[in-house]
């Protein structure tokens, strides 16, 4: 028992120890790391008891669980808001991944009129599609300008500027996509781990003893085997979307990493 939680201690580590330096990076300190894990510790326990059958775990159970005292248990039995918004309910993302495939099948749809004019798709048609009319368009298209998604031809037209909806001009929604994108990373990596079925799918190569221009060449071709995989992926999902009209009961998301450091650097 003691070798299995040294063993779990020492993985939950090496998880960690990035997002250690994101806040340290972001000014966090012990306090406020301290405080998110009682936080977290409190929500998990809730759900491994509600798993079992408990749809409202006492205090005392919340308790044993976590290893918090009862009085500490007490005080955050209501959970905190989350400031960062949920990336996968945009409008703005939804609208990308729509246009995104349609460009994919016919590069003139790269370039849109805004409005619609009864002639062609325009983006109004594609923001209204995606976001079922619950978003006005031009609301959309300046978030997506604001976060350098797409960008202006001229007065009446737009243009599509990257092929991923992973903003980078705007800091809220750039910790909001790393939230989200490595919490269902390792959302997968644990699930496997504590046997739960079904197995995902969770890889890795690793390599090491190389020179810059192997490394620059394996980060090309992950990114030109990457943009037609997710154009693929884009497509089949948009079908599923169609046929379930968008009321199924399960959430998906895949994705691919590269990452490069000396051989020293162990974080």
């Amino acid at each position: 028992m003691q070798d299995r939680l040294s063993w779990a201690q020492s993985a939950c580590a090496r998880v960690m120890r990035p997002l250690v330096r994101l806040a340290l990076g972001m000014g966090l300190k012990h306090p406020h790391l301290e405080g998110m894990l009682r936080d977290l510790l409190l929500e998990e326990a809730t759900r491994v008891w509600q798993r079992q059958g408990v749809a409202a775990p006492n205090i005392s159970q919340l308790a044993v669980t976590t290893g918090l005292n009862r009085k500490d248990v007490t005080a955050r039995v209501r959970r905190p808001a989350d400031p960062l918004p949920h990336t996968e309910l945009s409008a703005a993302a939804k609208t990308f991944t729509r246009w995104y495939q349609l460009a994919s099948q016919d590069p003139a749809l790269y370039k849109l009129p805004v409005a619609s004019t009864g002639q062609g798709l325009s983006f109004e048609d594609v923001a209204r599609e995606a976001s079922r009319g619950d978003v006005h368009h031009r609301a959309v298209l300046d978030e997506l300008m604001r976060l350098g998604m797409c960008a202006r031809v001229d007065a009446t037209q737009v243009e599509l500027t990257s092929e991923g909806f992973v903003p980078t001009a705007d800091l809220q929604s750039t910790l909001a996509f790393l939230g989200d994108n490595l919490r269902d990373h390792a959302g997968a990596a644990v699930s496997n781990a504590l046997g739960e079925a079904p197995l995902m799918l969770e890889r890795a190569v690793y390599a090491e003893g190389l020179n810059e221009s192997d490394v620059d060449a394996v980060h090309q071709l992950m990114r030109q085997r990457w943009t037609a995989m997710h154009r693929e992926l884009v497509g089949q999902l948009s079908e599923g979307i169609t046929r379930s009209a968008a009321r199924g009961p399960k959430r998906l998301r895949v994705g691919v990493y590269f990452y490069v450091a000396d051989r020293e650097a162990q974080g």
